[in-house]
């Protein structure tokens, strides 16, 4: 299996309010490929999706039920260490729920999280192990 990634749907409870979120909030551009039942954004080289979590646990042939902590986080990396802060307070101030402040990281970056509105976190870091290219790929320094 060649190392890459497509897509990353996450199973939401409002999908109109989710859509919302990700398009005005976070700024992100609806894929006109969008249908009523589904919402996708076209990103640096792969599909972030929006589906009814009940109908993504029915495909997967799971059940829907969540409770606290997902065991994941997806991650928005940035440029420079201040670009934390100015995004996540861009956030706050918009009233996303910030779970965790911008700090000092113990690997030697800098991050913080917010959650969406199905409380899926999302980790801002600025990572001193790699940089961003001109397309918003994180590329490690090995």
């Amino acid at each position: 299996m060649q190392a890459r990634l497509s897509f990353i749907t996450l199973g939401v409870s409002d999908l109109e309010r989710s859509r919302a979120f990700y398009r005005d909030i976070l700024g992100w551009t609806l894929s006109p490929s969008s249908q009523p039942g589904v919402a996708f954004f076209q990103l640096n080289g792969f599909v972030f999706a929006l589906y009814p979590l009940a109908a993504l646990a029915e495909d997967a042939q799971v059940p829907a039920e969540r409770s606290g902590f997902a065991g994941i986080a997806l991650a928005y990396n940035v440029r420079q260490p201040e670009d934390v802060d100015a995004e996540l307070n861009r956030l706050a101030a918009a009233g996303v729920a910030i779970p965790k402040p911008a700090a000092d990281a113990f690997w030697g970056g800098r991050s913080g999280y917010f959650a969406d509105p199905d409380g899926y976190l999302w980790e801002i870091a600025w990572n001193p192990g790699g940089h961003l290219d001109s397309a918003g790929n994180f590329l490690l320094d090995d």
